[in-house]
């Protein structure tokens, strides 16, 4: 199975180095899963973008420092593509900018959040359209780093994750697309360095703190792997139907 992965964005320059780009990211995650595919990387933010839908079997859209409401030329055509992808009846898994443009291009509303930055560690709680997942359980954790969220969810977009901080963490559209807020790609190694690197320039000082008090506290650890064989399913699932 070819899994083409779009992407946004790219690690920041002091780190890529040592943990790779964003789309690595998701390779390195799923081969840690035990979950074998074919990729191909579309820079789209550089305007390399895919022939069509059809050129692979499944998608993935990574996170990006940009906004969506910044509305670039490439974001425009990213939407498109999206909807494209959705007609094609592809399988499409969304990350951070990928959930949020994916909810622009359906006509949801994406803005900086009132209650500020989610970093560190944040659970989930599991909810409403969980089918996809074999013996979901109650909660997952994984990394978060986003200022704005889905403030305005898409009529054909259901809740499957959320939580105090962030309603519609985790959505499903038409049994096709699953998309989250937050990072299964990120470990917890390389979330301590982006927020440490970030941390009061980008992100307030106080809150960068809260986010890395949950990274350093003894056992800290993500349910990334498990949320990489839920993609992963999904994906092969679709694909094949």
């Amino acid at each position: 199975m070819k899994i083409g992965i779009l992407a946004t964005g790219i690690t920041p320059d002091e780190l890529l180095s040592e943990y790779g780009s964003y789309a690595e990211m998701f390779v390195q995650l799923f081969d840690q899963a035990q979950q074998r595919f074919e990729y191909e990387t579309f820079d789209v933010r550089d305007g390399h973008f895919p022939g069509g839908a059809e050129q692979c079997d499944g998608w993935i859209i990574t996170g990006s420092k940009f906004n969506v409401y910044q509305n670039l030329p490439w974001m425009q055509q990213l939407k498109s593509l999206i909807l494209e992808i959705h007609a094609a009846n592809k399988p499409m898994i969304g990350i951070c900018f990928g959930h949020q443009i994916i909810a622009e291009a359906f006509g949801g509303h994406v803005d900086k959040y009132p209650g500020g930055w989610g970093v560190g560690l944040h659970s989930y709680e599991l909810r409403g359209e969980t089918a996809f997942i074999n013996n979901a359980p109650t909660s997952f954790t994984i990394s978060a780093m986003h200022q704005d969220q889905v403030l305005n969810k898409p009529d054909n977009a259901q809740v499957f994750a959320t939580s105090d901080f962030c309603q519609y963490a985790g959505l499903i559209y038409d049994d096709r697309i699953i998309t989250f807020q937050a990072h299964p790609e990120f470990n917890v190694a390389y979330e301590d360095a982006l927020v440490d690197l970030r941390k009061g320039s980008v992100i307030p000082e106080q809150t960068a703190e809260q986010g890395l008090s949950t990274l350093r506290e003894d056992g800290a650890a993500t349910d990334s792997l498990v949320v990489a064989s839920w993609m992963a399913d999904f994906l092969k699932a679709r694909a094949a139907s």
